[in-house]
C-alpha cells in the first residue's frame, strides 16, 4: 500500500527535525575539542554529493527557483551562523567558541525552514521541495564554513 502524501510530508518533518536536534548536539560536542581545516571544510564537500538528486528528473525545479533558494541561504540564512561561530586558539590548539545564541539561532533557522516548507509544498511537489530546501541549506553552509577557514587560517599564522 503507498504512504498518503500526508504521511510522507510528517516523515519528512520529522526527519528534519531529527537532523536539525542531531546538528545542534553534534555543534555542542564540536566545541570541546579542536578543530582542523579538514573538519570544517569535509561537511560542505559530504553535503555537495546531494547534488546527483538532479540527475533525476523529480527534482528538477526552474534555474530561476533554484538560484534564488542557493541566493537565499547564502545572503539571509548564513549571516547568523556567520555571527554566531568563533574560533580561538587555546595554547596550540584552535576551537570552535560555543555561542550563547547558536542553539536559539538555529532552533530559530529550523523552525523557519519547516514552516516554509509546508507553504513551498502547495506550489510543488515532494521531491521537488527538498531540492529547493537542499539548495538553501548548501548556500547557507558554504559561507558560513568559508568564515571559519578564513578565521582559522588567521589563527595559524598568530601562532608562525
Amino acid at each position: 500500500m503507498p504512504l498518503s502524501t500526508q504521511t510522507i510530508q510528517l516523515i519528512a518533518v520529522l526527519v528534519s527535525l531529527l537532523a536539525g536536534t542531531g546538528l545542534i548536539v553534534l555543534r555542542l560536542r564540536a566545541s570541546k575539542q579542536p578543530t582542523s581545516l579538514r573538519k570544517i571544510i569535509i561537511p560542505p564537500l559530504g553535503m555537495a554529493t546531494g547534488f546527483i538528486m538532479f540527475a533525476f528528473p523529480i527534482t528538477h525545479i526552474p534555474w530561476i527557483w533554484g538560484l534564488s533558494a542557493f541566493g537565499t541561504g547564502m545572503l539571509i540564512f548564513a549571516f547568523p551562523l556567520i555571527v554566531t561561530t568563533r574560533l580561538e586558539r587555546v595554547e596550540s590548539n584552535i576551537y570552535v567558541k560555543r555561542s550563547k545564541a547558536f542553539i536559539f539561532i538555529m532552533v530559530a533557522l529550523l523552525l523557519i525552514r519547516l514552516s516554509l516548507h509546508g507553504v513551498v509544498e502547495q506550489y510543488m511537489s515532494i521531491p521537488q521541495t527538498g531540492a529547493l530546501f537542499y539548495l538553501l541549506a548548501f548556500g547557507m553552509i558554504i559561507p558560513w564554513r568559508l568564515a571559519m577557514v578564513s578565521d582559522f587560517m588567521r589563527l595559524q599564522k598568530v601562532e608562525a
